[in-house]
Formats: C-alpha cells, sequence, structure tokens
C-alpha cells in the first residue's frame, strides 16, 4: 500500500514539474515537395525565405505582369497624376488584344477604378493596355516606367515590354522578384491591395470572376494574381494572413490551374504550420539613450528605422536573445538617422537577424563651456 502511494505521489509530481517546463518546439521536416519550375515562400513582415527552388531563373511571368502594371498606375494615383474618377478613353488597340479581357469598347470612356478593377480582377489585357496609354501615352513608354520600378525595386532578374505579359524573349521575371513585388504592392498601397480578393466583378452586364481558386477555398487568402501562357504554363502569387502572420508564395510553370492552387496551398500550409513571425521592435522606439559629449543636450535615443520582425521555428520563441552595441564615445553633433551601433538578434547560437541603430532625433554642438568641460572629463574616460 504504501509502495502503491509513493509511486502516485512520484507521478503526480513529476507531472506539476512537467508542466512548469517550456513548450517543445515542433519538429522542423523539410519543405514539401512543389511540381512546379519554380516557387518561393516568404513571411512579408520579416522577408524571411521558408522555402523555395530555383528562384533566381527567368521565367515568362504571364499575366502576373499585372502586378506591376497595378503597382505603376497606384503610384500614379498617390503622386495625384492620375484619379480613381478619370474617364479613360479605349483604343483600338485596347479593344483588340486578344486573350483574357474586360470587354471594354473602342471609343468609349471608361472610369480609371473600373479599368483597375478590370487588371486585379478579371485579369484584362484590354484595360490594361487602355491604362497604360492613358499613363504614358503609348504602352512602349508604359514598359519603361514598369522598368523603372523594377530597378526601384531591386528586381534583378526582371525586364518588362508589355502590361499584359503576353510572350516575349525580352518579357521575363523570376520566382524571387514577383515575391519582392507583390511584397511591394501589399506594403505601398493596401487599400488598394484589398481589390485582390474581390472574387468577382460585372462590367457591361457580364461577370467575371477571379481565377484565384484560394480565395473560395482559403478565407486567409486574400490575393495576389494568376497566370498562364503556354510558356509560363500555369503560375500564381499567393498571400495569406493569419493570427497577424502574413506569407507570400510563388509557383511558377504548374500543369494545371488545379496544381497551382494545390502547390500554393501546400506551401502557404507549411509556412503556417512551423513558423511563427513576431515583432520585436517598433520604428522610432528608443531602445537605448547613450551619453552624447560636447553636445546641447547629454543623451541621445537611438532606435530603428523600421520595425523589427524575425520569423522562426514555431515553437522557440523563448530560445530568442537580443543585444545591442552601441558606439563608445558619441561626441556632437548627431544626425538624426546616422548610425551608431547594431542590434543583433540570436536563436540560441545562430544569429538571425542584425539591424543599424539609428539616432532618433538630431543633437547640436553644446555651448563652448559644454564643449570644454566634456574635453576634460573625456580625457579621463
Amino acid at each position: 500500500m504504501q509502495k502503491k502511494l509513493f509511486n502516485l505521489l512520484l507521478l503526480l509530481l513529476c507531472s506539476s514539474f512537467a508542466s512548469l517546463l517550456p513548450a517543445a518546439a515542433l519538429p522542423m521536416p523539410a519543405p514539401p515537395k512543389i511540381g512546379a519550375s519554380a516557387y518561393y515562400l516568404m513571411d512579408f513582415h520579416s522577408g524571411r525565405v521558408l522555402a523555395s527552388a530555383k528562384e533566381k531563373a527567368r521565367v515568362a511571368p504571364a499575366s502576373l505582369t499585372k502586378m506591376m502594371t497595378a503597382y505603376v498606375i497606384f503610384s500614379e494615383l498617390g503622386q495625384g497624376n492620375i484619379s480613381l474618377s478619370d474617364a479613360v478613353p479605349v483604343s483600338e488597340k485596347a479593344w483588340r488584344m486578344g486573350g483574357s479581357r474586360m470587354f471594354i469598347e473602342v471609343g468609349k470612356r471608361v472610369p480609371v477604378e473600373q479599368l483597375l478593377k478590370g487588371v486585379i480582377i478579371q485579369s484584362g489585357n484590354d484595360a490594361s493596355v487602355a491604362l497604360a496609354e492613358f499613363v504614358a501615352g503609348s504602352e512602349d513608354a508604359f514598359s519603361q516606367l514598369m522598368n523603372q520600378y523594377v530597378q526601384k525595386l531591386g528586381m534583378t532578374d526582371t525586364h518588362f515590354v508589355n502590361a499584359t505579359g503576353l510572350p516575349d524573349p525580352e518579357h521575363y521575371s523570376s520566382a524571387l522578384d514577383l515575391a519582392t513585388l507583390a511584397r511591394a504592392l501589399i506594403r505601398d498601397f493596401p487599400d488598394h491591395y484589398a481589390w485582390h480578393r474581390q472574387r468577382s466583378f460585372v462590367f457591361n452586364g457580364i461577370t467575371q470572376y477571379n481565377r484565384n481558386k484560394l480565395l473560395w477555398r482559403d478565407d486567409s487568402v486574400d490575393g495576389v494574381k494568376t497566370g498562364h501562357t503556354d510558356a509560363a504554363g500555369y503560375c500564381l502569387v499567393a498571400s495569406a494572413e493569419r493570427k497577424g502572420m502574413r506569407l507570400i508564395s510563388v509557383v511558377l510553370g504548374t500543369g494545371s490551374e488545379k496544381a497551382r492552387a494545390r502547390h500554393s496551398q501546400t506551401l502557404l500550409n507549411y509556412g503556417f504550420r512551423f513558423f511563427e513571425t513576431h515583432k520585436l521592435y517598433g520604428a522610432a522606439e528608443g531602445l537605448t539613450n547613450p551619453r552624447v559629449w560636447q553636445g546641447d543636450v547629454e543623451h541621445v535615443e537611438l532606435g530603428l528605422q523600421v520595425p523589427l520582425y524575425v520569423t522562426i521555428p514555431r515553437g522557440q520563441y523563448k530560445s530568442l536573445k537580443a543585444s545591442m552595441e552601441v558606439d563608445a564615445h558619441l561626441v556632437a553633433p548627431v544626425a538624426k538617422g546616422q548610425s551608431h551601433g547594431v542590434v543583433r538578434v540570436n536563436l540560441g547560437d545562430t544569429l538571425v537577424v542584425e539591424r543599424q541603430l539609428v539616432a532618433l532625433q538630431t543633437v547640436a554642438e553644446g555651448g563652448w563651456w559644454q564643449r570644454l568641460s566634456d574635453r576634460v572629463l573625456l580625457m579621463f574616460e
């Protein structure tokens, strides 16, 4: 009887102790095998790559091109060069465009907002050309604008020659660049990006449906764009957000509409299941305030210019460790935005991310007495 009681007490003690231990990290499987010519999975906030294959290979982007068409138009709207209510004349070239169409009519005028929805939801080649001609005068000139943004966004394996994605030997991109573009689209134009989750659009009495099948299958998916030509195969750039974590997947060169949706869903599920993203520090958040010598104030706030997110294997948050290294002997003047140290985040012994610590305000030189006394004090530091 005493032996049974002892064993019971031992079992209860072990159970209580186990409940105090940190949760074990999930086993980390290899990324899933994807039947595509190239693919890429990244976290939107941190930029961490979670799975990839042939991500820099140059491929025909098909209608994924229209992400850049939309990006340029959104930029024009943001700069005040055009407005959503502007009436766009439909040229014969735009009207005659083949492939996916919005069915605009030559000689008619269509508001920019309607044409944008035609590009985003219906993947209209006719709407893309009409907008390109309205903004730049011709599709060729609009392509030059597209390539300027290619350089601005750092898309090193991309070149566009049209606004639609119709095949051309000099029209190409990569999985990595398309993920970069999708990230910029979501980041820079969140209000307009909301149109990418719209499932259907009616124009001229015709209802057409978004070709992104994930919008019907997964409520967390809110974009981004499909594409298909014989050269490109079936492609999909998708984005989904679950509990504040957003992922972007790119799947290129699959064999069917079903395959591109299935493989995209597989990548997204893998990322959400086995990784988690945390915001550690906000932008312009003071992280440390070192002494400033010979300044009009004694201390300066150092922080980050942009928020710091990390994406790590699920269940390993408690293993994160942050450290800071600040320049010794800061001497005024100190310019706002000037780097004076680094913050490092490690997961165990592995460096996850390193960011520059910058001054969050300007510190001017102090008066002559302050400068003189600080010089003396520095001699004894």
